[in-house]
């Protein structure tokens, strides 16, 4: 069975598992806590020498880290990913933006904020800057769709929600941004998620 290796408070993670369950693949879920030094064990850092998680154990023993490979590799075949070369690669453009330009400012200001206890004034201000320029490009697009690529939802839509319906913790206020919350709410629903408030 597939093992998945992750944290509850990591949006990362969770959407790892999003997936697995979306799609009805067992697995086996392993808390591990980031905060204690559960990843950086002998025995872990043998399963991700990078030190992170989510770590995806496969049926077969093999080992597959870094959240949007870990989907990918789960959802291969399935509506999640575009059949359609072009809205596949506007998949893949959402996933590497993400990474590289939302996940950087909110999820870190989330972590730094909510988890961590930070003060305001210990945070780096252009993380607040840099996180509302991220949704406000969101915004640009879901004010043109329903989704981020197509008519329905795709990995792109479980990347970018797993922070930004919790980006209220980080000190983001989405009431700018209604196209934003209603997306959020759509893809709660279609992934079953109790809403959170969003801000």
């Amino acid at each position: 069975m597939l093992k998945l290796y992750g944290s509850s408070l990591s949006g990362n993670c969770l959407k790892t598992k999003w997936v697995a369950e979306r799609l009805g693949i067992p697995f086996e879920w392993i808390e591990t806590d980031v905060f204690s030094g559960e990843t950086r064990t002998p025995e872990f850092l043998a399963l991700n020498p990078a030190g992170q998680v989510p770590v995806a154990v496969l049926a077969d023993g093999r080992v597959l880290a870094q959240s949007n490979a870990i989907m990918l590799h789960l959802a291969e075949g399935s509506p999640l990913i575009p059949t359609d070369v072009y809205e596949r690669a506007k998949m893949f453009e959402w996933l590497f933006w993400e990474q590289y330009s939302h996940e950087p400012a909110i999820a870190v200001r989330i972590a730094r904020r909510f988890y961590l206890k930070q003060r305001e004034e210990e945070l780096d201000p252009t993380l607040l800057t840099r996180g509302h320029a991220a949704l406000l490009r969101m915004e640009s697009q879901l004010a043109q769709s329903s989704y981020l690529v197509v008519n329905a939802l795709t990995l792109a839509d479980i990347a970018l929600v797993a922070y930004t319906r919790v980006a209220s913790r980080g000190g983001f206020d989405l009431s700018p941004y209604p196209s934003v919350r209603r997306w959020i709410s759509r893809v709660e629903a279609d992934l079953t998620l109790e809403s959170v408030a969003s801000g």
